[in-house]
């Protein structure tokens, strides 16, 4: 894949959690001017300071991650629903309105979202998780669509079973029922890397990615098309 970000500057959102510090070291490596933002999202104004304190944006990565809860859906609260949408979908539409008329009118940016393949197949006890990311990666197709015309390309990655700290921290890894679950489900065999995934980001933040339009990306060891 021809990925060359030199010259870039790349806004990373949650810059510590979950695929951020990978997504950090391998933008960098492809040359980019990486702004590492490690500041919650989930008030109002906090993402338009982001985007303030950032200065110039050619891309945006979208990386929002909290602890995905277990609640059987009979038990959940409005607490936690309104909490895992607070955190994963409030804060997309006020990046969109902070970073996204620069670009219009450069007609020139991409906006990539770190979703979640809990979208893309059902899962058990993740019914407020699931559903924060599937309006996410909705988000993306609608607002992706709408933005080509512009120059600017929004996409998302739904990933599942990649290696990183926010899901699947070391002592899960080392829990033989994790790994009997991983052999069991994941046609791949294993964790997809942190280093692969991230990879993949940045190629669709590259200009050889200009052609993807509003797409949903599975990056899930093969769990979400089997």
């Amino acid at each position: 894949m021809g990925v060359d970000l030199a010259g870039r500057r790349v806004l990373v959102t949650q810059a510590e959690d979950f695929m951020g510090p990978m997504l950090c070291a391998v933008l960098a490596e492809h040359g980019a001017e990486v702004v590492a933002s490690a500041r919650p999202l989930n008030h109002p104004g906090a993402a338009e300071a982001v985007v303030r304190e950032a200065g110039r944006v050619d891309v945006l990565v979208a990386n929002l991650a909290i602890t995905a809860p277990s609640t059987s859906a009979v038990d959940v609260t409005d607490d936690e629903w309104q909490q895992v949408f607070a955190a994963l979908v409030d804060p997309l539409p006020r990046l969109a309105r902070a970073v996204l008329p620069a670009m219009i009118a450069r007609r020139s940016g991409k906006l990539l979202v770190m979703g979640s393949a809990s979208a893309l197949r059902g899962m058990k006890r993740s019914s407020t998780y699931s559903a924060a990311r599937g309006a996410q990666l909705a988000w993306v197709q609608a607002v992706g669509v709408e933005l080509a015309p512009h120059g600017v390309q929004v996409n998302a990655i739904a990933q599942n079973f990649v290696d990183n700290p926010t899901y699947f921290p070391p002592e899960v890894q080392a829990n033989p029922r994790f790994q009997d679950r991983l052999a069991r489900e994941v046609p791949l065999g294993r964790l997809v890397s942190a280093r692969e995934d991230a990879s993949f980001a940045a190629y669709l933040c590259s200009p050889a990615a200009d052609c993807f339009v509003g797409q949903v990306f599975p990056v899930s060891g093969g769990w979400a098309v089997r």
